[in-house]
């Protein structure tokens, strides 16, 4: 399983970014995908994850700020991020749980200035 993200970048607080992660590989009908963060000098955190039926979680921190969505037929899922902050910034990277096994692609850096 491989997994690519792509979007991240620089942006202004209170601007938008989009982040899209698409897996290949074995992939099972059934799984999680999510989006993680990891801020310097801090633990990787979830940010976001949505199983392929649809229900989908959210840290506190972002909760009506991202929106995150899937594309079962292309194995791909999308983290809008909305009215971003200064300490939105970090590494963030896709994930994908199934069966047994967690899968982790390249990191991509947000960078939220003031």
């Amino acid at each position: 399983v491989q997994l690519q993200a792509s979007g991240g970048g620089l942006v202004q607080a209170g601007g938008s970014l989009r982040l899209s992660c698409a897996a290949s590989g074995s992939i099972f009908s059934s799984n999680v995908m999510a989006w993680y963060r990891q801020a310097p000098g801090k633990q990787r955190e979830l940010v976001a994850g949505i199983a392929s039926g649809g229900n989908t979680v959210y840290a506190d921190s972002v909760k009506g700020r991202f929106t995150m969505s899937r594309d079962n037929a292309k194995n791909r899922i999308d983290l809008q991020m909305n009215s971003l902050k200064p300490e939105d910034t970090a590494v963030y990277y896709c994930n994908l749980m199934q069966v047994a096994s967690t899968y982790w692609g390249r990191g991509t850096k947000v960078t939220v200035s003031s």
